[in-house]
């Protein structure tokens, strides 16, 4: 007979309220972000409201022994005897409603969750200010499970009198209200059902319980289970990294932080750097090992096991977290050519090549100025070749092997490592063959192109037909309008009529852009390069040897102007190439020297997220714009009005709406958010686009 593998049982609201707080259940979204809606909560209680069923809880028991502490110095909390697998959000939303308590949400921002309730339809809604306002609302329900049963009394006297203030109340109705927010404080009996897995099963065979169980057949993330199960055993751990990343979003004005051009880590992506550290494994059920303390042939769990793994992990991740590692590493990307996150196609480039900058410095003892040589060119590497995507933690734990047999403390060993792989990837058929052929693209983001950009930095390049430079064009840092963009060699018109090319692709070829400078851009319409290029020449008077440069530099074959399309796209690809190679070779000399600000000299931070999905909070955070701010349409003949809460969202009768097109289209209006909605200011409407452009300082290219 199969043995069986959970067992199931029922729990009331209350109970589970309880054992939360008492710690018997692990309950991390408390302090990680809380994805779900406050509509979603509404609905949960909703549901609940009307005897419906909402699914299922899912627990695995943690098997740690009676009184264990988690992990950490100084801890004084114990691990939970269950944590819960599926249903965090449901049980996340029923213990912040029910207790108060706040949640943190993706931004990071903290606040509660509010419902309200309407005792005379039977109607919840997300609590906002203009249910607070409305008598007819109960605005938080959360004071009906105080533990004082006289709040509970005196709750209901003070709605019904309010109340009675706006309307006349006869007895039934007192009573029919009374007994409805009488029905919603009986939700805490309100019965859950509970399947408790084993805690003797493995990971593998939690992750396919879920798969099997879960309706929505949604695969539960490796990462996202590791998270969980630190915060019930190494909360410490799991709150300096969400910390980590907290902080990296936004400068500091205060000190130094982890703020950064190129990056916005989620904690599992730092996860995945201690691993390889700590472990030298890419694979995070090796945390899972660790955490648990189990042994890796009998599989069973100890404490003292546990503590002797950990003290591992824990050295690694302050490692990773530490900022003058942190900045140190983010120098090598400067030097390879890259100056910010649009330049980054590969976030895993980063982050492994982070892994490897610690396994240098840290185990093998390589000197600074060495190791920011050595990981420049891993990182142009990796980046330029999508060594990280596709089968990543093959491709990772193959390169950690290569390690293994090398002993710590031998920065030579180390050096002829990175030196051997980048070697064997960057071949002579690589740079002749692989590049050009790569290059046959037109998106924005190949890495081919990005590799080229890097190049152009890399050589100082000057932006074609200016003495303006690539480089300091693209700083990140410099919030003008525009610095620089990429511009047609043969025009879209002059392709469309003279040659009858229309396809975007073929028009959008990375082989028929170039990088100019905005404001000194050839207006050129849809006249012939035979045409438009020598009348250029002679209005720039550039000195003969600086253009001679700037043509090796963009890739420009000698008479390109006259060449057929397909001729010029297939000879500048392979020029291209052979700036990205000497580019890359200028890397490893002694005598390269980027001039770079240095990493912790910031400005304002640019939106560094796609403009339309830039987050409201964000502008909240830079004074542009205030909670409680009022919008109106900027459209005359629409009369609907919103607000923005404390968390950036945009309320709309009562509903929160985590985008201005989003809020927009609850009005019934399908259109960009950001041009519908202004900003009701004493000196008049602003609207929302206005302060957009100038939170944003986008750079063009």
């Amino acid at each position: 007979m199969a043995t069986q593998l959970y067992s199931t049982t029922s729990s009331p609201v209350s109970r589970l309220v309880q054992d939360i707080e008492r710690g018997e259940i692990g309950l991390p979204d408390l302090q990680r972000p809380y994805v779900w809606s406050a509509t979603g909560a509404r609905d949960l209680f909703d549901s609940m409201y009307k005897g419906f069923p909402v699914g299922y809880l899912l627990f695995w028991g943690t098997d740690a022994e009676p009184g264990t502490k988690q992990i950490g110095a100084g801890s004084k909390e114990r691990v939970p005897r269950q944590i819960i697998i599926d249903g965090q959000q449901r049980l996340t939303s029923l213990f912040a409603v029910m207790t108060g308590a706040e949640v943190t949400h993706e931004d990071y921002s903290t606040g509660r969750v509010r419902l309200a309730f309407r005792p005379s339809d039977e109607t919840f809604a997300v609590s906002g200010a203009a249910i607070e306002k409305d008598a007819e609302y109960l605005p938080d329900i959360s004071v009906l499970w105080q533990s004082d049963s006289n709040v509970l009394k005196k709750t209901v006297r003070a709605f019904l009198n309010r109340l009675a203030e706006k309307r006349e109340l006869d007895e039934d109705e007192r009573d029919r209200l009374e007994s409805a927010i009488g029905h919603v404080h009986g939700l805490s009996l309100y019965s859950f059902q509970i399947v408790e897995l084993s805690a003797d099963i493995s990971l593998e065979e939690v992750s396919e319980i879920f798969v099997r169980i879960n309706s929505k057949g949604v695969k539960l993330k490796q990462s996202d289970f590791i998270l969980t199960l630190m915060s019930v055993s190494w909360d410490e751990g799991r709150r300096e990294l969400e910390q980590f990343c907290r902080d990296s979003q936004l400068p500091s004005r205060s000190g130094a932080s982890p703020f950064n051009w190129f990056l916005e880590p989620q904690p599992s992506d730092l996860l995945r750097v201690t691993t390889a550290l700590a472990l030298r494994r890419a694979v995070l059920k090796q945390v899972y090992i660790v955490l648990s303390g189990r042994d890796p042939d009998t599989g069973k769990a100890s404490s003292t096991l546990r503590d002797r793994q950990f003290a591992k992990l824990q050295e690694a991740q302050q490692s990773v977290l530490d900022l003058t590692n942190w900045h140190e590493f983010f120098q090598c990307l400067e030097r390879a050519g890259f100056r910010g996150s649009k330049m980054i196609s590969s976030n895993n480039a980063i982050l492994y090549s982070y892994a490897m900058w610690l396994i240098g410095r840290i185990h093998y003892k390589v000197p600074l100025d060495r190791l920011r040589e050595a990981i420049a060119r891993w990182f142009f590497m990796a980046h330029g070749t999508a060594r990280y995507s596709g089968s990543l933690e093959s491709q990772v734990e193959q390169d950690l092997s290569r390690f293994r047999e090398i002993p710590d403390g031998d920065p030579d060993a180390f050096i002829a490592v990175l030196d051997k792989i980048i070697s064997d990837t960057l071949t002579s058929d690589y740079w002749s063959i692989t590049l050009p052929n790569e290059l046959n693209a037109s998106a924005s983001k190949t890495p081919a192109l990005l590799s080229y950009i890097a190049a152009l930095n890399i050589l100082d390049a000057d932006a074609l037909l200016s003495r303006g430079k690539v480089r300091s064009r693209l700083d990140p840092a410099i919030t003008t309008k525009r610095g620089i963009e990429r511009h047609h060699l043969f025009p879209k018109a002059h392709l469309a009529r003279a040659l009858g090319v229309r396809e975007s692709q073929k028009i959008n070829q990375i082989a028929n852009m170039t990088l100019v400078e905005w404001h000194k851009n050839i207006d050129i319409s849809d006249q012939a390069p035979a045409v438009y290029w020598p009348q250029q020449i002679a209005a720039r008077q550039l000195d003969p040897d600086r253009l001679a440069q700037q043509q090796y530099w963009h890739a420009l074959p000698d008479g390109w102007e006259s060449m057929e399309y397909e001729d010029f796209l297939g000879a500048r690809r392979q020029l291209m190439a052979t700036v990205v190679r000497d580019a890359f070779v200028q890397l490893g000399t002694s005598d390269y020297h980027p001039c770079y600000p240095a990493p912790d000299v910031l400005a304002n931070p640019s939106m560094r997220q796609g403009g339309s999905r830039l987050p409201l909070h964000k502008l909240i955070h830079a004074g542009l714009l205030e909670p409680g701010a009022i919008l109106k349409p900027s459209w005359a003949g629409h009369s609907v009005t919103a607000s923005v809460n404390e968390r950036g969202l945009i309320e709309v009768d009562g509903e929160a709406y985590d985008t201005p097109s989003g809020a927009a289209k609850a009005s019934g209006i399908h259109t960009n958010g950001w041009e519908f909605w202004s900003v009701v200011t004493p000196q008049g409407p602003v609207p929302l686009d206005k302060l957009r452009s100038e939170y944003t300082a986008e750079t063009l290219w």
